[in-house]
């Protein structure tokens, strides 16, 4: 059976979802600093995941897995070679110098895209009716990069697992902390269907010789009809993940949606209202309960909150991008509104020091 060849723009979060497509022999380049690049070409990466009942992580190590993966930075790769190009920067790295540019290029080639960002690309906005993209602008950093794409060949997959470079390793190990499956949505494009159908198929039947003997691995593909089943990420991302940001700080994952619990649902219900009356079905969203359990593991801040401490002067705004699609419904609820308020001021705060703290 043939082989594909895949770009992904991000190789951080990127080499997780590169190390299951390794997996079925395929080819992969990630696109990345030039740092970075050097050392994933020269070492590889290795990505360690969790696995019940067993104390240590499974390590996978790319230069030991059956595809081959290669690393260039945004000037150095011509989209237009590649069959399915994965989306896993975080949303305003788009519109920086050398990333707009490719990102254009992505755009012009109608190669399908597969998303990985916390933020929906805005042509996948376009495809659910009911929802005027335009009025959703106000949350991204540079809403103007994705207007050359055709929405058709846009798909969003939900980022559910999560994932952290360890501190004291290098730039190309990542350290997988909560091994939750992707949920990838249809595109308009059969290509692209059978592509990441393909890819979910061969991820599900990979199995892992260990001391133990051959184990299935976490962090599954899923492939779904329903355009809404990523959208299940916006609650977990309102209930947990942004409510990590404080006035003068952050708190872990696990304290946002533990110290009250009666509040994390409230707004986490309100989000499941908003995706419904888009469209969703309920069976296409996750339930308050097992999220809750899910986040009894998440003992860290969200990369939101860790990236406003550390000073920077935008992040990815879902929080805003929330807000927006509910008051397109004639929703909104106070926690919420609160939420986008108090990013706003730590936002403009973090704009007014110094460029070398931001």
């Amino acid at each position: 059976m043939s082989t594909y060849n895949i770009l992904i723009l991000g190789a951080s979060y990127g080499s997780l979802l590169a190390s299951k497509i390794l997996l079925g022999g395929h080819s992969v380049k990630l696109v990345c600093l030039p740092a970075e690049a050097d050392l994933i070409n020269s070492e590889g990466f290795r990505v360690w995941i969790p696995i019940r009942g067993r104390s240590e992580p499974i390590e996978l190590d790319s230069r030991k897995l059956p595809g081959r993966v290669s690393a260039a930075g945004a000037t150095d790769v011509d989209p237009r070679e590649y069959d399915l190009i994965g989306l896993a920067m975080q949303e305003p790295q788009y519109g920086s110098p050398g990333v707009r540019e490719l990102l254009n290029v992505v755009a012009k080639s109608r190669v399908p895209c597969m998303s990985i960002m916390n933020m929906p690309p805005l042509p996948y906005i376009k495809r659910i009716p009911g929802i005027d993209s335009d009025l959703l602008k106000p949350a991204y950093t540079a809403p103007e990069v994705w207007e050359d794409f055709d929405p058709g060949t846009m798909t969003l997959c939900s980022p559910d697992p999560q994932a952290i470079r360890p501190p004291d390793e290098k730039a190309n190990v990542l350290q997988v902390t909560l091994p939750t499956n992707f949920k990838v949505a249809r595109l308009n494009v059969a290509k692209g269907n059978e592509i990441v159908r393909r890819l979910g198929e061969e991820i599900d039947a990979v199995r892992f010789d260990t001391p133990e003997g051959r184990i299935h691995l976490p962090v599954k593909l899923r492939f779904y009809d329903s355009i809404y089943v990523p959208l299940a990420k916006w609650a977990m991302l309102m209930a947990g993940n942004y409510r990590c940001i404080t006035e003068d700080g952050m708190r872990t994952a696990l304290e946002a949606v533990h110290s009250d619990l009666a509040a994390s649902r409230s707004i986490y219900d309100f989000v499941l209202d908003v995706c419904v009356k888009m469209g969703a079905s309920r069976d296409d969203l996750v339930p308050f309960e097992k999220y809750a359990a899910a986040a009894e593991s998440l003992s860290r801040p969200a990369s939101a909150a860790r990236a406003l401490n550390n000073g920077a002067p935008n992040i990815e705004r879902a929080d805003k991008l929330v807000q927006l699609a509910a008051k397109q419904k004639g929703m909104r609820h106070r926690a919420l509104d609160a939420m986008v308020a108090l990013v706003d001021r730590r936002l403009e705060a973090n704009r007014k020091m110094k460029p070398a703290a931001a």
